[in-house]
């Protein structure tokens, strides 16, 4: 029998278990101990270097995380005592044969862990040199030392404590979908790739049980990340899934930090990285930000974020193309709501790297566009048409801007003359632009990226939450990039693909056109154009109180009669999310 097993969980990393098993099969060969590699997916590489070093082989059909693959390892082990470890770390020297003195010299504790140092190999990291690189790392000080929690990438457990505790448990419910977890689980395991709660809940039943842990300070592992896996964008993204995970983790135990508090560590980690040039700051920022999006999305499904909207008892009987709402952000205590939640998404997006990727990459992609962008000012209160066409012109893209005065008409009629004037065909892109938007530096870039990149037809931009926006589901989403919907509005900003112009063009003649974008959301179902709104380019809409030109009753009366014999989507339709792209 050997003296231990030692369970090395992996999954499509061939590379970094090559380094791992190099420095773990020496020791394992001199204690007389077991290498099981659990491959959690299945892999002919991953499978070669587990027999080059020796260790036994076993493989998942598909991923189930790591949690499963140490389940899956501790049945294959022959071994009383089960050591576990992970595919991204280096060992020290005496790591295996410290562990195995530590079980025989205290045989009244079952699970022992030691520290976990951090290292990025073959990159320049500049930190203030507080702390070591930004990735798990366990530090309990030099002395040896009952603890309450270790780390799988370095623990040690009795074979009893298993059969008296049970098994890790598989699903916590952490994770929004089997392709999270399987993506997260990609980067390692817990805690380094995002797995918060995994390993912590095993601990917490066997502390629960009255077991103990000891902590062995000489027991150290390095945890390692290397090449592309070591640059600030990998690492921003893999601390900002870390950080969504934690805070469900924190969720499910029921001691969730703040709102508040989990703003100002995003805040505090932005800074931090200004003012010392510090890139850990970033990484810390990034793993706020996913705690902060995931706080967010917490009160979004309690209805804490929601904007004002119709109740029941006002929809009833209502057309059913209507908006559920006005939208308005009225009144100080709403404004102050909405302008705290705008700051947080906008900080969000700045601790993920989302907002300067993004422009990165729309500036390589799509290629130059013609982009015709038609608007309707009014000359009798105060707009941004100017400010808008100023940002609009900014755009690498050749961009045709061309605004009518309202006058006499309605706005679709004076879009129909403008059309009249300056034809769309010719062009790859028409936006429609109201007169009160503010858009975002950069706007037209980054929004024909996404719009792109997810082959929208018809595209709008997300409405930041202090915005007038009569349609819920037009209101960002922080840490979405671009959701496929079944709806997009007519207004404040609408684009059209080229594909569309034959069907759409020219506009129906409508003053108003309540109404319209219900029925070009059913034709764009038909014809199978995606919809959708762009999150990562979000406008404010609220210099001037929506329908403030207008009766509301003159409206509703010509949508009715537009929409008399044509198809439509309806309310409920409208509100439906088809898909969310956090990247692209």
């Amino acid at each position: 029998m050997p003296s231990a097993s030692i369970v090395v969980p992996t999954r499509g990393r061939p590379a970094y278990l090559d380094v791992a098993l190099a420095s773990i099969a020496p020791q394992a060969e001199r204690a007389g101990a077991e290498v099981i590699v659990v491959d959690d997916g299945g892999d002919a590489d991953t499978r070669t270097v587990a027999e080059r070093h020796e260790a036994r082989y076993v493989a998942h059909e598909r991923p189930l995380g790591p949690n499963a693959a140490r389940n899956s390892g501790i049945a294959a082990a022959q071994a009383p005592l089960v050591v576990l470890t992970e595919d991204d770390v280096e060992v020290s020297d005496s790591w295996l044969a410290t562990l195995l003195e530590a079980a025989r010299d205290h045989p009244e504790v079952d699970v022992f862990g030691g520290p976990i140092s951090a290292r990025l190999d073959g990159v320049r990291w500049r930190s203030c040199g507080r702390g070591d690189a930004p990735i798990s790392a366990l530090e309990r000080g030099t002395e040896d030392r009952e603890v309450d929690l270790v780390y799988a990438g370095n623990m040690l457990l009795r074979r009893e404590a298993l059969e008296r505790v049970g098994p890790f448990a598989s699903s916590l419910g952490l994770y929004e979908d089997d392709d999270e977890r399987r993506r997260i689980s990609a980067g390692g395991s817990a805690p380094g790739a995002g797995f918060y709660g995994d390993e912590e809940e095993w601990q917490r039943r066997y502390r629960a049980a009255g077991g103990r842990t000891r902590y062995v300070a000489d027991a150290r592992v390095v945890h390692r990340r290397e090449g592309a896996d070591a640059r600030l964008g990998a690492l921003m993204r893999a601390a900002y899934a870390r950080g969504r995970v934690s805070r469900r983790w924190s969720q499910a135990k029921g001691d969730p930090p703040s709102l508040a508090s989990e703003a100002r560590v995003l805040a505090g980690s932005l800074w931090h990285a200004g003012r010392r040039g510090c890139l850990n700051g970033l990484v810390l920022a990034a793993g706020a930000g996913g705690r902060l999006r995931e706080a967010l999305g917490e009160r979004r499904r309690l209805g804490a974020a929601a904007p004002p909207a119709l109740g029941a008892a006002d929809l009833d009987g209502a057309d059913p193309w209507l908006a559920p709402g006005s939208g308005l952000v009225a009144g100080r205590r709403a404004n102050l709501r909405a302008r705290g939640r705008d700051v947080a998404a906008d900080s969000l997006a700045l601790a993920t790297g989302q907002t300067w990727r993004l422009d990165r990459a729309a500036r390589r992609s799509p290629p130059m566009r013609s982009v015709l962008v038609l608007g309707v000012e009014r000359t009798d209160v105060p707009g941004l048409m100017e400010v808008t066409r100023q940002e609009l012109r900014r755009s690498r893209h050749d961009v045709t801007v061309a605004v009518a005065a309202a006058g006499a008409h309605g706005k679709f009629q004076n879009l129909n003359v403008l059309l009249e004037r300056e034809p769309a065909t010719g062009h790859d892109w028409l936006l429609v632009v109201d007169d009160d938007v503010a858009l975002p530096r950069g706007f037209l870039d980054r929004f024909l990226f996404c719009a792109e990149r997810f082959d929208l037809g018809l595209a709008q931009p997300a409405h930041r939450a202090r915005s007038h926006a009569a349609w819920p589901v037009t209101r960002r989403r922080p840490g979405s990039v671009a959701r496929e919907t079944e709806f997009v509005e007519i207004g404040p900003v609408t684009a059209f693909r080229a594909d569309t112009f034959e069907a759409l063009l020219p506009f129906p003649d409508l003053r108003w056109g309540w109404g319209l974008d219900a029925h070009w959301s059913a034709l764009a179902r038909d014809r199978g154009w995606r919809m959708g709104i762009v999150d990562a380019t979000p406008i404010g809409h609220g210099l001037r109180r929506t329908g403030s030109g207008y009766r509301h009753a003159d409206a509703v009366a010509e949508a009715r009669a537009f929409l008399d014999g044509r198809p439509y989507v309806t309310r409920d339709e409208a509100a439906r999310t088809l898909a969310v792209h956090r990247r692209w």
